[in-house]
């Protein structure tokens, strides 16, 4: 039986210092942003990730290619939004992973039949995938052996 890829909710303010990120730092967000883009590529997931604390201007969603990011206005926190999302997706939350440390919102998912995944954890499989993505080829340099045999060849094809 091979698995279904669960799309996640992720509360991201709990799974930046687990990458070893700051959550002072100005970036945080962008930079967790990229890494859940690169592991959506390599594993084929879907992601929506909460952060809370939101200025005013800078509240609300924006989708960014498999990963949707939702800026919390202040005043509200991303336990609250993932709550809601999960109220809001009735039946169809057993389909999706949450991805927190916050017990209560690990209870209420449950409660819901979503699978949950500690931050802890999910940092772990964020790691893995990306230790395992294929390298890109270093530009390895030709002996001279193989230039002469590129060039005879070449030669030979030009002949023809």
């Amino acid at each position: 039986m091979t698995e279904t890829p669960m799309p996640y909710l992720i509360d991201g303010h709990n799974l930046i210092p687990k990458l070893g990120l700051r959550l002072d730092s100005f970036d945080d967000e962008n930079e967790l942003v990229a890494i859940l883009q690169e592991y959506c590529r390599l594993e084929r997931k879907q992601v929506e990730v909460y952060f809370d604390g939101a200025p005013a201007p800078h509240a609300g969603t924006r989708k960014l290619g498999t990963v949707t990011a939702h800026f919390v206005p202040l005043g509200t926190t991303a336990d609250e939004a993932i709550r809601r999302r999960l109220k809001k997706m009735g039946k169809n939350a057993k389909n999706w992973t949450v991805v927190t440390s916050d017990r209560q919102v690990q209870a209420e998912a449950r409660a819901v039949r979503a699978e949950v995944v500690s931050s802890d954890a999910f940092a772990k499989q964020l790691k893995a995938a990306r230790a395992s993505a294929p390298k890109p080829a270093d530009d390895r340099k030709l002996s001279p052996q193989e230039v002469d045999d590129w060039l005879k060849l070449f030669k030979e094809d030009r002949k023809k």
